[in-house]
């Protein structure tokens, strides 16, 4: 490949490793939430929380929406908004 084909490259190693740092951060505490004692609601929220969270990371990052247009960052905004909806009505079914 010609060196004109490497001008407008930048490297994400280092995001990618945040985010890998992130993710690992998030996967141990969603471990040591499962295996707490805390009540059930409290373990399902927390679990739905970082479950939420990991998932909104992994497609800002490395689907690389940080990089694109405002439109494009709302098409995928609503599945995401649709599941976090799911989660909301999961767990107000808990609470009758």
């Amino acid at each position: 490949m010609s060196a004109e084909g490497h001008a407008g490259y930048h490297s994400h190693w280092k995001k990618y490793l945040y985010v890998f740092i992130l993710l690992t951060v998030l996967t141990v505490a969603e471990v040591i939430a499962a295996e707490s004692n805390w009540a059930y609601t409290l373990k399902a929220v927390s679990l739905s929380v970082m479950a939420i969270g990991k998932a909104v990371a992994v497609a800002y990052w490395y689907m690389h929406l940080d990089e694109d247009t405002a439109w494009m960052k709302f098409i995928a905004a609503v599945p995401i908004s649709a599941a976090i909806y799911a989660c909301v009505v999961i767990l107000e079914g808990l609470y009758r």
